[in-house]
């Protein structure tokens, strides 16, 4: 049986079994060692009080007594040194006795049959109804010596109980049987459930639902399932939106290109304005080469998580350095640069870090107003460093900065074109910031723009390198 319910309710019924055999092999060990010695001397103390008090009495009637003794539930044997013979009581089943024994009992020794029995099982040794598993004590009567032999007549004794116990350890059975397979099927069903609904989410249909409320760790199970499969559904969700937006954002530079490359064709364009079309072409071509980088920087991003090249270096000549390299941007805006970039050394990876400062600021950059204003500052705390990238910019609706760091996201659509935004800086901002366990933070400003503050802490370099 493969199922899991089979093999469950097997297990459990084959622990059952085991358990019953350990325990009779266990209380058979008890038996023989404790209880086969203790029932030894109760029968040898009774048969020396029947023996003295037939030697008390001589003119007891022996028959009448050991006859009433036979009735009240035990089997007797009697034999003179004559050789005489009589029994009393059920019949035994296998009367053989040595010779040995009966002379040494007719002696005036005792005779430990039931002790000294073989040591089979319990059962059997127990309920063996034969002559030697019994006990012999001498007695005199009427001046002649005789061997009295006695044990408890079992059958008589246990006559309705063995059947109600047959009964009784039948329906236990039966019971358990059933009780097991029920409680098994209570427990494998929510599994059943789980396996159900993980071939359901491996076709890709993460809209389930599993109506398992158990305090348990399939309770648990069954919540976490639940929790990865709404996380699988955010992401298939993302994913068919990575896949839309990285479609749209190449095939629309590509239908430029080639819009702009049959009117190249045209023989009847003047000069200048075919090198309009070439300047078009150019700025979409930079364009697709832009998005292939920040694609490429996310893909380098997840594959360094643990392999960053960790240095110490100077953050505030880093940041001056993508100054210099977005000046003529900034001018041709005729934006007014302010920052105050203290020297700061810091441990990290220069090259991602890079990538942070430059993509914040070509944000600042593309995001502002015409003669608007930026402001960048660098300050030090005791175990970490503050940078701060301020436009005055129009600003961001509460529901944009929910999703700012989505992959493609643009909080102005309108102006994306215009801007040239592949929607990925600050996906790439978000994922190298935690990469050295930092945080970013944004702000809206009281009347208009944006603050974004990067925190990064300070670490040891040797340490970070280890």
């Amino acid at each position: 049986m493969k199922s899991l319910y089979g093999k469950f309710a097997l297990t459990t019924i084959f622990i059952m079994v085991l358990s019953g055999v350990l325990s009779f092999v266990i209380s058979n060990l008890y038996y023989q060692h404790s209880l086969k010695p203790q029932n030894d001397d109760k029968i040898t103390n009774f048969a020396l009080e029947i023996s003295n008090y037939i030697q008390k009495d001589p003119n007891i009637n022996l028959n009448n007594y050991l006859n009433h003794i036979g009735l009240i539930g035990y089997q007797i044997y009697i034999v003179n040194d004559d050789g005489v013979e009589q029994f009393f009581g059920n019949a035994y089943r296998d009367k053989t006795i040595s010779k040995k024994a009966i002379d040494l009992v007719i002696a005036g020794e005792i005779y430990h049959g039931i002790n000294q029995f073989p040591h089979k099982t319990f059962v059997t040794g127990f309920f063996a109804n034969e002559l030697k598993n019994s006990v012999g004590v001498p007695f005199t009567y009427q001046q002649q010596n005789y061997a009295l032999f006695i044990r408890p007549d079992i059958k008589m004794m246990f006559n309705e109980m063995h059947l109600l116990f047959a009964w009784l350890l039948l329906t236990s059975i039966l019971l358990s049987i059933i009780f097991v397979s029920i409680s098994s099927k209570y427990l494998v069903k929510p599994i059943v459930k789980l396996n159900q609904a993980t071939k359901i989410v491996s076709e890709g249909n993460f809209a389930i639902h599993l109506d398992i409320n158990r305090k348990d760790e399939i309770g648990d199970l069954a919540a976490s399932f639940m929790n990865m499969s709404r996380k699988l559904a955010k992401v298939d969700q993302l994913r068919k939106e990575l896949i839309s937006n990285v479609s749209h954002d190449i095939q629309s530079p590509i239908t430029n290109i080639k819009g702009y490359l049959n009117l190249l064709d045209d023989e009847e364009k003047s000069n200048e304005k075919k090198q309009n079309h070439i300047k078009v072409i150019h700025s979409e071509l930079n364009r697709l080469s832009n998005l292939s980088k920040q694609l490429l920087l996310l893909s380098s991003i997840e594959s360094k998580k643990d392999l960053m090249d960790i240095k110490e270096f100077n953050v505030a000549e880093q940041i001056i350095s993508v100054i210099q390299q977005y000046r003529w941007r900034i001018n041709e805006r005729e934006l007014m640069l302010s920052y105050s970039l203290p020297e700061t050394k810091l441990s990290g990876d220069p090259f991602l870090l890079y990538s942070v400062w430059e993509n914040l600021l070509t944000n600042a950059i593309k995001y502002n107003l015409e003669n608007g204003s930026i402001d960048i500052t660098l300050t030090n705390t005791s175990d970490s460093i503050k940078v701060q990238f301020k436009d005055s910019g129009i600003g961001l609706a509460v529901e944009q900065i929910e999703r700012i760091y989505d992959r493609f996201y643009r909080a102005d659509p309108s102006r994306s074109k215009a801007v040239e935004g592949t929607g990925l800086g600050l996906s790439i901002v978000q994922s190298i910031v935690q990469l050295h366990q930092g945080k970013i933070v944004v702000e809206n400003g009281k009347d208009s723009g944006t603050t974004f503050t990067v925190i990064l802490p300070y670490k040891d370099p040797d340490t970070s390198n280890q």
